[in-house]
């Protein structure tokens, strides 16, 4: 468990308890931020009992698999949301749920599994530390900037997988078996950050319109950023699916182009292979014919083989067939 208290825009004190959060909660001239990873029922009871937390939201919190939303109530706000990281050697997205508390001087992050480093964050709070003065506006601000960050983060390692995966369906010797496997995993990992990322767009609007009463005016422009960036990656994801659905399709356009150009070169193949076998077959009847039984008769047989295919052979080279 981590945690931190703010007073006049300085941090004062960290790691403190969470037997002490009911001091520090009613302590005006402070605001705090405190985070639990994989919380008991008893800790959410107690987090409940303190702070006066709804017990849908509470339970929300403790069950989690829960879209990104925000809800309000008369106490805090809370909020449900994804980290999201790519695993480049892997082919796959991860995301990590994170749920959020917030209060009027006080921010209560919870997450499912400790693979998010809030470490990140504390960075984001450090480096605007200007902007302390916000109070829990700032807090709130800096979480919600770097799980944004992380879907930009995301959606570029996932273009230049597209531009890799253009570059290997134009190559001379094609992979096809390759191409199918990155093609699915690359639209599989759109489709999970559309799903986490395009309703960050509900979580914000109300944020941006300050329709709540928890937060003040100080913050307004960077949660404005942070919208604007959130509906930035919401276009870009959307145009890369239109793009992997089509090179999908192109992908299969070159596959039956491959199999067209085979089956003209097997079809010219065969039209060679028939005049022999056509005039190996005439001359094989034992009928008496110009040259029957003389050597004569077979050197014309085999000098048509040779000429006639090798007109065939021409033709069909000459019109790309072969």
């Amino acid at each position: 468990m981590k945690s931190r208290i703010y007073r006049k825009g300085k941090v004062t004190e960290v790691d403190f308890p969470l037997e002490q959060l009911g001091k520090v909660a009613k302590d005006r001239n402070a605001v705090y931020w405190l985070d639990i990873v994989e919380p008991t029922p008893d800790e959410l009871h107690h987090l409940s009992e303190t702070l006066d937390l709804h017990e849908l939201a509470v339970e929300d919190a403790f069950k989690g698999m829960q879209r990104p939303k925000i809800d309000h109530y008369d106490s805090h706000l809370f909020i449900n949301l994804y980290h999201a990281t790519y695993n480049e050697k892997a082919k796959e997205l991860n995301t990590v749920e994170m749920s959020v508390f917030v209060t009027k001087r006080g921010l209560i992050t919870i997450r499912s599994t400790g693979e998010f480093d809030m470490t990140a964050v504390t960075k984001r709070w450090d480096e605007s530390a200007e902007l302390s003065d916000g109070g829990v506006d700032y807090l709130l601000w800096g979480l919600l900037d770097v799980v944004v960050d992380s879907y930009f983060d995301v959606i570029q390692e996932l273009d230049m997988e597209l531009e890799e995966l253009e570059s290997m369906m134009f190559e001379v010797q094609r992979n096809n078996r390759m191409i199918q496997q990155r093609s699915y995993s690359l639209r599989k990992a759109l489709v999970l950050l559309r799903r986490v990322a395009i309703p960050m767009r509900e979580v914000l609007n109300p944020l941006v319109r300050r329709e709540t009463k928890f937060l003040g005016e100080h913050m307004a422009p960077y949660f404005q950023d942070v919208y604007d960036h959130i509906m930035r990656v919401g276009d870009w994801t959307d145009s890369l699916r239109d793009l992997v659905t089509t090179l999908l399709e192109t992908n299969l356009t070159i596959q039956g182009n491959q199999m067209n150009l085979i089956m003209k070169k097997v079809t010219s193949w065969a039209a060679i292979i028939a005049v022999p076998t056509a005039i190996t077959g005439f001359y094989g009847q034992n009928l008496p014919y110009p040259g029957f039984d003389t050597q004569d008769g077979f050197i014309t047989s085999t000098a048509l083989i040779v000429v006639i295919s090798g007109i065939l052979y021409w033709v069909f080279k000459r019109r790309d067939w072969l």
